[in-house]
């Protein structure tokens, strides 16, 4: 059965949602994106995502189409009318269509468009019971990270090649540090300390990265926001990436090395076990 999408502000079966050639997010990537999970029929850290949502638009001096109370309407309406029970709903804003041009236009109706994808069992994940493998690469992307835009052409690039080298993922590199995956933060633990990269303009401002370490810290676990080196990873006794559809990943590999005995560590196993519960009881 074919799925229902919003496309400003109708509800229309995938084969008949369309939008104009002369989108700006698909002329320039000039949009912003947000991925928030459903478990269970409810939605996880939904606030999170609506209020990063905001400020993305915000950073582009682009208009908020809709009211928080209203994007929830829309993200509800989008679970009920797809009978989605696990899986991720993928909203996109975009500056609207006007003839091409650099310049930002004047009077542009912003673009909505979200959908569905049903993933049955997202939270069981057999990858986090075996943990992934990732690989360095350089980091060229552009310097405002910190917004989530849909200029995802390098990440995919590098998510690619990490494959070809016979790894899960990336973890990109910019200056000797790594500043995150190539669609999720970072993290590594040594001597129980839990070390991530501190926000910034160089990396996503992730709502499960905030979740996840306001959890370790209410568990008395030692967070240290800074830079890493790959080989500080490499010498790590365990590593995980957070993301909003992986929830807490455990990283049992960096380039080659193997993590502690290569199996997923304590400190990340339990950091999904409580990012899921809490999550699961804070849905909406």
């Amino acid at each position: 059965m074919s799925r229902i999408v919003y496309v400003n502000g109708e509800y229309l079966p995938e084969e008949a949602a369309k939008v104009s050639v002369f989108d700006r997010g698909f002329l320039f990537a000039d949009a912003v994106y947000e991925v928030t999970s459903v478990l269970g029929g409810k939605l996880i850290d939904f606030a999170g995502h609506a209020a990063r949502l905001s400020r993305s638009l915000g950073e582009l001096e682009m208009e908020n189409p809709l009211t928080e109370a209203e994007w929830l309407a829309v993200h509800r309406e989008m679970v009920a009318r797809n009978g989605l029970e696990d899986g991720l709903i993928y909203l996109q804003v975009t500056r609207g269509a006007a003839d091409r041009d650099f310049a930002f236009p004047e009077a542009a109706t912003p673009t909505v468009v979200l959908f569905t994808q049903s993933k049955p069992g997202l939270a069981e994940s057999p990858a986090a019971k075996t943990g992934i493998k990732v690989a360095s690469v350089p980091d060229i992307r552009w310097g405002r990270r910190d917004i989530k835009t849909v200029q995802l052409l390098y990440p995919s690039m590098a998510k690619m090649a990490a494959k070809k080298l016979g790894a899960d993922d990336a973890w990109l590199v910019e200056d000797g540090f790594v500043t995150e995956g190539s669609s999720n933060n970072a993290y590594i633990v040594k001597g129980g300390t839990i070390v991530t990269r501190n926000l910034g303009t160089e990396i996503l401002h992730g709502i499960t990265r905030a979740a996840v370490l306001r959890f370790a810290r209410e568990a008395q676990m030692k967070v240290e926001e800074r830079p890493f080196t790959v080989e500080e990873a490499q010498g790590a006794d365990e590593a995980f990436v957070t993301s909003a559809s992986a929830f807490v990943m455990p990283v049992v590999a960096v380039d080659g090395a193997v993590l502690g005995d290569g199996t997923p560590g304590p400190v990340a196993l339990r950091l999904r076990e409580i990012y899921l519960e809490e999550s699961r009881k804070a849905a909406v």
